[in-house]
């Protein structure tokens, strides 16, 4: 085993006041609607968003006088960069940042701000990686691995090591898993501290590919964009994977409508803002609700860096999806006055009109006629029974458009 519990308990004493430690709660409403005992770790509350400040500053801290003279450089989708370029910063290493284009744009900006040299470059993280290596060939940068690094596993597992000392009768502890550096570290603080303790990963169905790797089978996943970007790695790391399939009991998939589903219910219900591979462990536990019944299970919200345009597309696919917001199609007579009226009928109902597409020329409708799309926001499915019937006792024939939103 390259990374033993002595290693994560040496790695919390160097963290110790250089991080924070992050709270850890109880959610009485997740608990009520997974039917288990929910504990909560808020990794997102970290300066830079997420918990890669932890295994970041444990690798930057042990570079030789020498190595944080050349610099350093990272390969990341975001949260790793952020927190080398904050840490690398603070303790006055110049730091080069290589982020592949799908990466969102406040991440992006954030790095920057925090002060190293930014790239943009290839379609994912293999991509960015060689386009990394050629810096470090030509410059003699020291590569910041996001995770396959003993000390970046190191420092990744003094998460679980608050949390057992916050909650130590966890039965199980859901990880997200991209590279495997957070679950590797996680499962051997919790092997060596609650042997009983079950860890469970969860990826991405899009990127599945630790799972693969651990059954041996040719890398298969779609490898498409995913809003659980944190979690999009395509090559898991050659010291994580022997720890993972040595350690963890199970790696579960989650679809992209889970995540949007488990990203909308933290900020319902712990008003709380979570990216998509931050939710990865909620969305696991609403898919396969029956395993967790009844058990004390832990989850860690990784990371809060999530694109605005991202959160936004996911609250109004998510009030769809709930019946607030609905599309209505209705029939007019194409003359003076007819829009109005059906749009105060609509206003009796007390539903509110978000758009309107009038519609004459691309239509089956006889000439002199209009087909009229509304967007409306109502207050669910019974208010929009309400507005059906209402319509249609004045001799309106609406039309409900009630297709899924597919997948971000």
């Amino acid at each position: 085993m390259p990374v033993t519990i002595q290693d994560i308990l040496a790695a919390q004493h160097i963290l110790a006041g250089k991080v924070d430690q992050t709270p850890c709660a109880l959610s009485r409403r997740l608990s009520e609607l997974t039917g288990a005992h929910v504990t909560l770790k808020f990794e997102n509350l970290q300066y830079t968003g997420s918990f890669k400040e932890r295994g970041a500053l444990v690798k930057l801290l042990s570079l030789t006088p020498e190595e944080r003279a050349r610099g350093v450089i990272a390969v990341s989708a975001g949260n790793h960069a952020q927190a080398v370029a904050y840490h690398a910063r603070a303790l006055g290493i110049p730091a080069t940042i290589v982020m592949p284009r799908f990466t969102p744009n406040i991440k992006v900006e954030q790095t920057r701000e925090y002060g190293a040299e930014v790239h943009v470059e290839g379609r994912d993280l293999d991509e960015a990686s060689a386009f990394a290596q050629k810096f470090v060939a030509e410059r003699g940068w020291h590569l910041i691995h996001p995770y396959d690094d003993e000390r970046i596993i190191a420092g990744q597992g003094t998460v679980t090591l608050e949390m057992l000392d916050a909650c130590p009768d966890l039965d199980a502890l859901i990880v997200p898993v991209g590279g495997g550096g957070l679950i590797a570290g996680c499962a051997i603080a919790a092997k060596a501290r609650r042997p009983p303790l079950k860890i469970i990963g969860v990826q991405t169905a899009r990127f599945p590919f630790m799972l693969q790797a651990l059954r041996g089978m040719p890398p298969t996943g779609e490898g498409e964009l995913t809003i659980a970007e944190g979690i999009a790695v395509k090559t898991p790391g050659r010291l994580t994977v022997p720890i993972v399939r040595e350690l963890v009991d199970d790696i579960l998939l989650v679809e992209e409508s889970d995540l949007e589903i488990a990203v909308l219910t933290l900020l319902r219900e712990e008003k709380t803002v979570v990216e998509g591979a931050g939710a990865s462990g909620l969305a696991a536990m609403m898919k396969y609700r029956a395993r967790f019944l009844n058990q004390h299970v832990g989850l860690i919200l990784t990371g809060g860096n999530i694109d605005f345009l991202i959160l936004s597309s996911i609250i109004q696919r998510g009030l769809v999806r709930e019946g607030r917001l609905v599309r209505l199609q209705v029939a007019l007579r194409d003359v003076p006055g007819s829009l109005a009226a059906v749009a105060h009928c609509i206003s009796q109902t007390d539903a509110n009109i978000i758009e309107v597409h009038h519609q004459r020329a691309f239509s089956h409708l006889p000439v002199q006629s209009a087909e009229v799309e509304f967007v409306l926001l109502t207050r669910g499915t019974t208010h929009i029974t309400q507005l059906l019937d209402t319509l249609s006792a004045e001799g309106y024939k609406p039309r409900r458009i009630q297709e899924e939103p597919p997948p971000l």
